[in-house]
């Protein structure tokens, strides 16, 4: 059986939307000042002829915004044009790690993820939907704009945000989870969220295509010095395997991911099924995608996995997967076809961008 070819690295694309008010610029400023190392660039929009929010994050990111003023970005381009504007801040030589689209607060943010997932250029990937909430204003805003509710079940990661100023936090925060559609759902103030939940944080200079299992561990740690940290809102779990996985058997596992369960990232070994590969995986939310690529010369072949979500039971999680490892010696010879189906074919793309 042929297999795909290797695909590059890609530089995940964050929509980050919320309704007027909600706290969407204090959270990606507070993004870039905890970036850890990590170069991010914005596609900052605007509602309005003077771009405040592009003024706003423009010191932080000094050449590395592209802003779109006086519109909603959902609105104003296709995407192709949005390519366009993703260009310049995907060129290689920028190194840029991952990019965030501050949507406008009266945007529509499915029509930006539409366009994302439709792009044609190679050097970017979709990386979720985030939805801002503002706790304290949440029944009120739901009561004039119900299509926030909408929006809700479209997201990857809801952050709740300015509960510090909620009269009921708990309420408000049991109301969201009741409209999310299995999205992880994070409380913050001030926008405070752990920038791992979005990206990778680089620990060094070293450019890196994925978090460190260490760092992981160090990050993850339940010690007292770590309690109150902005990552004890979500969970972790680092798995390892010298056997090779089972591609059906992981398939299931993913079509099942539960609710809260943000982020899968790493590289599997589907052993006997491809000899010549490993397989990069990169799931946020409900989007999944695997990346084929040859394994590095003289290197171990393990399976590494992180995973990443709110009130997710690490533990039973990790079972599951201990659950996909198999030492069969030959591979079945349509095991690999749920596991292809999310492998994305760049011809395929560009015949029909549908």
């Amino acid at each position: 059986m042929s297999q795909p070819s290797p695909k590059p690295q890609q530089i995940p694309v964050v929509v980050l939307a919320g309704f007027l008010g909600s706290g969407k610029t204090t959270l990606l400023n507070h993004l870039l000042h905890r970036s850890g190392g990590s170069r991010i660039g914005a596609l900052v929009n605007d509602f309005g002829a003077i771009e405040i929010d592009a003024m706003a994050v423009a010191g932080a990111l000094g050449d590395s915004t592209v802003s779109l003023g006086n519109g909603c970005l959902c609105c104003a381009v296709d995407a192709s044009e949005l390519d366009r504007y993703l260009e310049r801040l995907a060129e290689p030589s920028v190194g840029i790690d991952v990019i965030v689209i501050e949507a406008s607060g009266l945007a529509e943010p499915q029509e930006l993820v539409r366009m994302l997932l439709a792009s044609e250029h190679p050097g970017v990937v979709y990386g979720g939907l985030v939805e801002v909430v503002d706790a304290a204003e949440f029944d009120d805003t739901r009561a004039r704009h119900p299509g926030i509710d909408r929006h809700l079940a479209l997201a990857d990661l809801v952050v709740v945000n300015k509960l510090d100023r909620a009269a009921d936090g708990d309420g408000v925060l049991a109301l969201v989870r009741s409209l999310v559609d299995r999205a992880a759902v994070v409380p913050a103030t001030y926008g405070r969220i752990d920038p791992e939940f979005l990206f990778d944080c680089r620990p060094c200079e070293e450019r890196i295509g994925q978090l460190s299992f260490d760092d992981l561990h160090e990050h993850g740690g339940d010690d007292a010095g770590h309690a109150g940290h902005l990552h004890a809102a979500y969970d972790s779990l680092a798995f390892v395997s010298q056997e090779p996985l089972d591609p059906r058997r992981l398939m299931t596992f993913l079509d099942s991911r539960p609710e809260g369960l943000y982020r899968i990232k790493g590289y599997i070994d589907f052993g006997p099924h491809d000899v010549r590969n490993r397989y990069a995986v990169h799931a946020v939310g409900r989007f999944l995608r695997f990346y084929p690529e040859p394994w590095p010369a003289g290197g171990e072949r393990l399976t590494q996995l992180v995973l990443i979500g709110s009130g997710i039971d690490a533990p039973a999680l990790g079972k599951e997967l201990e659950a996909c490892r198999s030492e069969a010696p030959h591979a079945d010879e349509h095991g690999m076809w749920g596991v292809l189906r999310y492998v994305r074919d760049p011809e395929a793309d560009l015949a029909d961008p549908a």
